[in-house]
């Protein structure tokens, strides 16, 4: 089974989140411009937080939960202080 991972990626002030199934071979794209449209040219690009999810399901629907936080929730979620949200 393939398991799928959320992270985050600082982009300048903007946090991007994403999933994957190879968190290293996506940052190789992001960082060679090959990745998500909106983090290409964007200078400043460093991994912030990564998290084995599940499914693809799961990692999607995940994804969509943090997306929904707030800037600073984003940074306590990289930083430990704040749990991933739960899928109901």
């Amino acid at each position: 089974m393939t398991i799928w991972h959320l992270y985050l990626l600082q982009c300048g002030r903007a946090i991007y989140t994403g999933i994957t199934t190879d968190v290293e071979a996506r940052m190789a794209a992001h960082a060679a411009g090959k990745g998500a449209k909106y983090t290409r040219g964007r200078a400043g690009q460093k991994l912030l937080f990564q998290a084995p999810i599940g499914t693809r399901s799961q990692a999607t629907r995940m994804e969509l939960a943090v997306k929904r936080l707030s800037h600073r929730r984003k940074l306590d979620l990289a930083e430990g202080r704040e749990p991933l949200p739960r899928l109901g």
